[in-house]
């Protein structure tokens, strides 16, 4: 049996090896479904059957194997396969492994099924090598060129949300400086403390990037933990928060002694973070409702606000920037919009400190970020 109707007669056992495969790689966000697992196998398995169908001069032969094969005028499976693999979180070797093991997998049940070893069945392997490479080398430009377009958001964003802070520290600055007579002392409060306010702000969004740079470099973000109560930390940061946000109204209630072993500049990022994410995004005309608790081994926080509810096919991807901005566009709204780092942030320190971080959201309920911490 020639090797490309072996394909087609078999097609439902190597997607089955697969998607076996697939389930096996190791990714942040939750575990596909079927189709999610064989995304595009199907179609990229045809194309390799019908590729070596198809005739082929020794010079077709000759220029395929230097990389200069034809090149499909629309988007090939292979293509599309790479982009929603970069959206589902694999790394790129993560994707070239699933055409290895694909490679080996028709290969080892073409040899033990169908192959006799006539002269037409080892040319059929050489075609058949030839096509899957074609495929990999598809995905990969489409992946890298996927990479490259989240690279250039991210930093166009990163571009706006800078430019928000240093535009009213100017502004606020040119004011000071210009006046030819002295400024109203609360006029003058005003314009100081928005300064002030604007250069946190710019200075929390260099962090977090340093931060995520460190992330990038090593294991994680580096906690450095004391023994602390969480209770005056959280006030002070409500306090700084609501300095920038006066127009907001926050709610702090208090249960219990959440004293604990905790890294207290870490969990200064993250109350900030998350309660900054609250009065940004939540509807002005109602309260953010902040709790601290605690029992005997675990310290409970939670942030609620209310207005627009996170789409739940947003949720998967908050605490990821990369997977947010492979999966939604510039032109998104809300808190699935933005740099994305002061969550993942925050959700890297609560890992850090042996806790978890969840979210839940609906119109009824608001959105609600729970952190949950074990106090040793």
């Amino acid at each position: 049996m020639r090797l490309s109707q072996f394909i087609f007669a078999n097609i439902e056992s190597i997607l089955k090896e697969w998607e076996n495969f697939a389930r096996t790689v190791d990714t942040p966000y939750p575990v596909l479904d079927t189709k999610g697992l064989r995304n595009h196998a199907r179609q990229i398995l045809t194309a390799v059957a019908l590729d070596i169908r198809t005739s082929q001069t020794d010079q077709e032969q000759f220029d395929k194997s230097q990389g200069l094969g034809p090149v499909s005028e629309t988007e090939t499976p292979a293509q599309s396969h790479a982009v929603l693999r970069l959206v589902d979180g694999y790394s790129l070797d993560q994707m070239v492994s699933e055409y290895r093991a694909l490679r080996s997998s028709v290969l080892r049940l073409w040899l033990t099924q169908a192959f006799v070893g006539d002269e037409h069945q080892l040319q059929d392997m050489i075609r058949f090598n030839e096509a899957v490479d074609q495929a990999l080398v598809e995905s990969i430009a489409s992946y890298g060129s996927a990479v490259e377009t989240t690279r250039k958001l991210v930093l166009g964003v990163l571009a706006h949300d800078l430019r928000s802070p240093l535009g009213a520290i100017m502004m606020s600055a040119d004011l000071l400086q210009r006046s030819e007579r002295r400024l109203d002392p609360s006029r003058q409060a005003n314009l100081t403390s928005q300064i002030s306010a604007s250069v946190r702000r710019a200075n929390s969004i260099v962090n977090d990037l340093t931060d995520l740079a460190r992330f990038n470099l090593s294991n994680g973000i580096p906690v450095s933990k004391q023994t602390i109560d969480l209770g005056p930390l959280c006030q002070s940061v409500l306090e700084e928060v609501t300095a920038c946000n006066p127009q907001s109204q926050i709610l702090f209630n208090i249960k219990d002694a959440v004293a604990g072993r905790f890294d207290p500049l870490r969990m200064g990022q993250v109350f900030t973070n998350l309660i900054s994410n609250a009065v940004q995004h939540g509807d002005k005309q109602q309260p953010v409702q902040v709790t601290l608790a605690g029992d005997a081994d675990h310290i409970f926080f939670t942030v609620q606000n209310f207005g627009d509810p996170i789409p739940s096919s947003a949720l998967p991807y908050l605490f990821n920037p990369e997977g947010r901005y492979s999966k939604f566009a510039d032109s998104d709204q809300g808190a699935s919009a933005g740099l994305g780092l002061g969550l993942f942030i925050a959700a890297e320190i609560v890992n850090g400190h042996g806790g978890n971080i969840d979210v839940e959201s609906t119109l009824e309920n608001g959105t609600i970020f729970s952190v949950t911490l074990p106090r040793a």
